[in-house]
This record gives structure tokens, sequence and C-alpha cells, in this order.
């Protein structure tokens, strides 16, 4: 498993732009999906976008879809959540998420699909 670490979460006021980093541990990062999920106060954790490990392409949820871009930096071992035009309702917990050779779903892809978790960075946007 790799161990990961999120940072650049913050206050931001809507419309206004943050970008998350991801950063692992390990020699063999570029064998790993890497996913961000969110979760909101009283809500389940959700899919906000994923980079696959084998052809970097990028999926996302609709709610995110043209606002926000995920990357690859295979030897920097980071991935990155550039995220744009923010709303209120992006306000929540962001965590990012690594499975090896992970062979699910990109369109609905779950938590439980993925093996090792970060601990999240808080990302607010007021009104």
């Amino acid at each position: 498993q790799v161990q990961l670490v999120e940072s650049g979460g913050g206050l931001v006021q809507a419309g206004g732009s943050l970008r998350l980093s991801c950063a692992a541990s390990g020699r063999t990062f570029s064998t790993y999906t890497i996913a961000w999920f969110r979760q909101a106060p009283g809500k389940e954790r959700e899919f906000v976008a994923a980079i696959s490990w084998s052809t970097s392409s990028p999926y996302y949820a609709d709610s995110v879809e043209g606002r926000f871009t995920i990357s690859r930096d295979n030897a920097k071992n980071t991935v990155y959540l550039q995220m744009n035009s923010l709303k209120p309702e992006d306000t929540a917990v962001y965590y990012c998420a690594a499975d090896q050779y992970y062979s699910g779903s990109y369109y609905y892809p779950t938590a439980p699909s993925f093996e090792s978790w970060g601990q999240g960075t808080q990302v607010t946007v007021s009104s």
C-alpha cells in the first residue's frame, strides 16, 4: 500500500479556485489509480474524479465536469485536483484514495474499491 497525504484545502469565495495535492510514498506510484472523493457533513462520501494508472485518462463526476481537472506527475508521486468556479455545494472534506492496478468502474467508482486513503483536507466555499 501507499501512504497518501493531501494538501491545498482552505476557505475560498464562490467562483474562486483551489488546487489540491495528493502526495504518495513508494516507488510504484505509476501503477496506482488515484481518485478524489469528498464528504460533506451529514452526507455520504461521493466520487469526484479519478485518473487511470494505465493511460492517465481522467474521469469526473457530473457535478464537477468542466470545473475540476485531475492530473498526475508520476516523477513527483503526486496527483493534483485543480478546482475552478467553486460553488458552496463543493464544501466538504476531500480525500484522495489509491488502488493498485485498479480494474473497477471509472464511471461509478465506489469508496470500498480503493485500498489506501489520505487523512483528508477541508475545502470551504463561502457564498
